[in-house]
C-alpha cells in the first residue's frame, strides 16, 4: 500500500523541521511557499493532510486554499492552518474556505499531532463512507435495471402469448418495432420540432411491442372470430386498450420510468385518431403523442397487409393508399408525410421476409 503523505507548507525552515519530526510515520513533503505547495498538491496522489501557513512569499496560504477550492480538493484533503496571526477575520476567511482546523503559533507539538491524526482519521472515514455509498448506489441501480429488464421481459412474454393465441399474426409485434423505428427516424430527421433523440426512439420502439398486450384479456370467441363482430363484441375488443394498462399498472411498481410511461401511453392510445374519432379517450390532434401516432400507423399498416381470420391481406400498395386516403381513420399530416418518405423502407422485402412477413 502506498505510504500516506503529509504536506508541510511554511516559509521558515525551522517550523517545517519541527512539524516534520511529529509525523515520522508519514511520507512528509515540504514547501517553502504557496507556489511550491500547489505544485506538490497537484503531483501528489496520496495526500492525507496539508499543514499550511498563511503569510508566505510568492503565493499566500489563502492563494493555496483558492487553488484547492477551484479544483474540488478541500472535500478530499483536510487542511490545518498554522499561523502566528491572531486576527479573527483571517480565521473566519480560512473557515469559509473549508479548512479543517486553525492552530496558532507557538503550538504544543503533541496537541498538533493529536488534532492532525483525529482529522486524518475523520476524513479517511468520510471518504470510505462516500465510496461505500457510491458502490451501494451502483449496486442498487444495477438491481433496479435487472428488475426493470425482468419486468419488460415478462411483459413481452405476455405480449407473445397474445400472438400464440392468434397464430396468423405471430410476428406482428416484431414488424411493429421495425416499422416504428423507421418512421421515428424520419420524424427525427424531418420534424425536429418533436425533439426526438435516439434514447426516446429506442424507448418507444421497445414499448411498441406491448401495444396489444390487453388482448390477453379478450375471449377467444371474439379475438379469433372469423366473421364481423357484433356491436357488443366490438366494445369488448376495444377494451383491450384499458385492460393492457391494468396489466402494466400491476406489473410495474416504479411508474416514473420512461419505459413504463411510453408503454402505458402506447397501450392505451394506439387506437386514437387525429380527428378525435378514436378510442378509448377520444384524443385529438397534438393530444396524441408523436410516439403513439407512429405506432398507430405501423399497427394499421401491418393489420392491412397481414392475413386475418376475418379477411385476406391487402397488397402493400393498396394498404398504403388506404392509410394516405384516410380510409382507416385520420392520422397526423406529419406522420403521413414520414410514412410516405419511409415507403420504400417499409416495403423492404428482404427485411420483411427476415421477420417472416411473407
Amino acid at each position: 500500500m502506498e505510504e500516506q503523505q503529509i504536506l508541510i507548507v511554511d516559509d521558515e525552515a525551522i517550523n517545517r523541521e519541527i512539524l516534520k519530526t511529529m509525523f515520522e510515520e508519514y511520507d512528509t513533503l515540504e514547501a517553502e511557499n504557496g507556489r511550491e505547495a500547489v505544485e506538490k498538491i497537484a503531483a501528489s496522489r496520496n495526500l492525507v493532510l496539508v499543514l499550511l501557513d498563511i503569510s508566505m512569499p510568492v503565493m499566500s496560504g489563502f492563494d493555496v486554499l483558492e487553488y484547492m477550492r477551484e479544483h474540488d480538493l478541500l472535500e478530499q484533503i483536510p487542511v490545518i492552518l498554522i499561523t502566528g496571526e491572531t486576527v479573527i477575520d483571517s480565521e473566519d476567511k480560512a473557515y469559509s474556505y473549508g479548512v479543517a482546523d486553525v492552530i496558532h503559533k507557538p503550538f504544543y507539538p503533541h496537541i498538533v499531532k493529536k488534532r492532525s491524526r483525529n482529522i486524518i482519521d475523520l476524513y479517511q472515514h468520510k471518504l470510505e463512507m462516500e465510496l461505500r455509498l457510491r458502490q451501494q448506489e451502483i449496486e442498487i441501480k444495477e438491481q433496479e435495471k435487472e428488475i426493470r429488464e425482468n419486468n419488460e421481459l415478462m411483459l413481452e412474454s405476455l405480449s407473445s402469448l397474445v400472438e400464440f393465441r392468434n397464430v396468423e399474426t405471430g410476428e406482428h409485434t416484431q414488424r411493429i418495432k421495425y416499422f416504428t423505428k423507421i418512421m421515428l427516424e424520419y420524424i427525427q430527421e424531418f420534424f425536429p420540432k418533436y425533439g426526438l433523440d435516439m434514447y426516446q426512439i429506442d424507448q418507444i420502439v421497445r414499448a411498441s411491442v406491448l401495444h396489444d398486450i390487453g388482448k390477453i384479456g379478450i375471449p377467444d370467441s371474439i379475438l379469433l372470430k372469423p366473421g364481423r363482430l357484433t356491436k357488443e363484441e366490438f366494445e369488448m375488443m376495444k377494451s383491450h386498450t384499458t385492460i393492457g394498462c391494468d396489466i402494466l399498472e400491476k406489473a410495474y411498481r416504479k411508474k416514473d420510468s420512461d419505459f413504463y410511461r411510453y408503454s402505458y401511453d402506447i397501450c392505451r392510445h394506439h387506437h386514437e385518431r387525429w380527428d378525435g374519432n378514436g378510442y378509448p379517450d377520444h384524443l385529438k390532434g397534438e393530444e396524441i403523442s408523436i410516439g403513439v401516432q407512429v405506432v398507430s400507423v405501423a399497427d394499421v399498416y401491418d393489420a392491412l397487409v397481414s392475413p386475418r381470420v376475418y379477411k385476406e391481406p391487402f397488397s402493400k400498395d393498396m394498404a398504403y393508399d388506404m392509410i394516405m386516403n384516410g380510409e382507416c381513420g385520420q392520422f397526423s399530416p406529419d406522420v403521413l408525410e414520414c410514412f410516405a418518405l419511409a415507403k420504400e423502407d417499409v416495403f423492404n422485402c428482404e427485411v420483411i421476409k427476415m421477420l417472416k412477413f411473407v
